[in-house]
């Protein structure tokens, strides 16, 4: 007996591995799945996938009028081939060729991610048939299976990440601050950006953005191990380009820990100055109260982790009204552009007047359309707070 592409029994395993489960997305897989075994051998397919108790429908190919509506709730599946009982036909159309379904857990290692459904007018399904729907089930829930595994990784890598930058340390009353972090893509695994601010004595705070090379669970704790060492050594009060080169030689202890690049800036609102050092990191931006940027000059010296040192920090004004902005290369680069290019969109940028330091943060973020960027973003702004005069 042949199946609707001329097969004698059915699509081969090489055949069915290779049109199911072509992408690390679930719903995808279940997609391939259902055409698959209507192009192959059946009138109707249907899948329903299971998650946290609710079944929905997520793929049909076909004559969908054949095809049971979906269950309201999860419930164990018809599992006539996993449990080796004969095939047997739901029921027969009044007045019209006989109407054959069978119900097909899709389960793996004693976990079932949802039931495919097919139906056949006229013939039944033959044992060799069966098997091969069997299979395809079963290929489609090793996909499902990964592509969950995969999915809460990049949960727990982003939550991990999140909860490392969205918690900086306490600046002093009279700077305001806002971050912003964006991992690149919709569900990437997260990178080794972060920002940081660190309360210093004399009313300064140390801003900090850094970048660790790479992506995932292993940057995101590397970048974790240089934000604790870095707290540590700023706190003992030396100036920026020394605290990039305590940390350089701290860092190049370790073989296995990754490079990475950082630029601090410590701030002092009282004598309306920034301080600045650059580890292999782009520099800083400064918008006017009326909404102009400007990239200031910093010297640059090698990323942490290098052993080389060699680092300086330059001191700039920082009025009031001013916006300082730091922030890493996913924010501006773009892939074949000369870096000069990339600063310069982002220059030609214009805050809105009078807003807050977070909507200046905002629309820095959607001026550079960071929502598309090719890598990590990660954005730190600062604004010393304006005194009110004593009347």
């Amino acid at each position: 007996m042949a199946d609707r592409e001329g097969h004698a029994f059915g699509p081969t395993p090489d055949e069915t591995l290779e049109a199911i489960g072509t992408t690390d997305d679930e719903r995808t897989t279940c997609r391939e799945l259902a055409a698959f075994v209507f192009r192959t051998l059946c009138d109707a397919a249907a899948v329903d996938l299971t998650d946290d108790g609710r079944v929905e429908r997520v793929a049909v190919a076909g004559v969908a009028g054949l095809l049971r509506p979906p269950v309201a709730e999860a419930r164990p599946a018809v599992r006539a081939v996993d449990e080796g009982h004969p095939l047997r036909s739901w029921t027969l159309r009044p007045g019209g060729p006989p109407l054959h379904g069978l119900s097909v857990s899709l389960s793996r290692q004693g976990t079932s991610y949802g039931t495919l459904l097919v139906v056949r007018t006229g013939r039944g399904f033959s044992d060799h048939e069966a098997a091969a729907l069997h299979f395809a089930a079963r290929v489609a829930a090793v996909h499902i299976r990964h592509a969950r595994r995969l999915a809460a990784t990049e949960s727990v890598a982003l939550k991990l990440q999140r909860a490392l930058v969205s918690d900086p340390g306490r600046p002093h009353p009279n700077l305001l601050i806002a971050g912003r972090y964006l991992p690149v893509g919709p569900s990437a695994l997260v990178g080794g950006d972060w920002f940081e601010t660190v309360r210093l004595h004399f009313g300064r705070t140390l801003l900090v953005v850094g970048d660790v090379m790479g992506h995932g669970l292993d940057a995101a704790v590397d970048m974790n191990a240089y934000r604790s060492t870095l707290r540590e050594v700023a706190s003992t009060e030396l100036a920026p380009h020394r605290v990039l080169r305590q940390l350089d030689t701290l860092v190049s202890e370790d073989a296995a820990r990754r490079p990475a690049t950082c630029l601090l800036a410590r701030v002092d609102p009282a004598r309306g100055v920034a301080v600045y050092a650059s580890a292999g990191h782009l520099p800083p931006a400064v918008f006017a109260a009326d909404g102009t940027g400007r990239v200031l000059d910093v010297p640059v010296g090698p990323p942490l982790g290098t052993g080389f040192g060699g680092y300086e920090s330059v001191a700039h004004p920082l009025g009031e009204g001013e916006t300082l902005l730091l922030y890493t290369d996913g924010l501006v680069e773009r892939r074949g552009e000369d870096v000069d290019i990339s600063l310069a969109r982002l220059t030609a940028l214009r805050l809105p007047g009078g807003g807050t330091i977070s909507e200046a943060a905002d629309a820095v973020v959607e001026g550079l359309d960071a929502q598309h960027a090719e890598d990590d973003v990660a954005v730190l702004a600062a604004r010393i707070r304006s005194r009110v005069p004593h009347v």
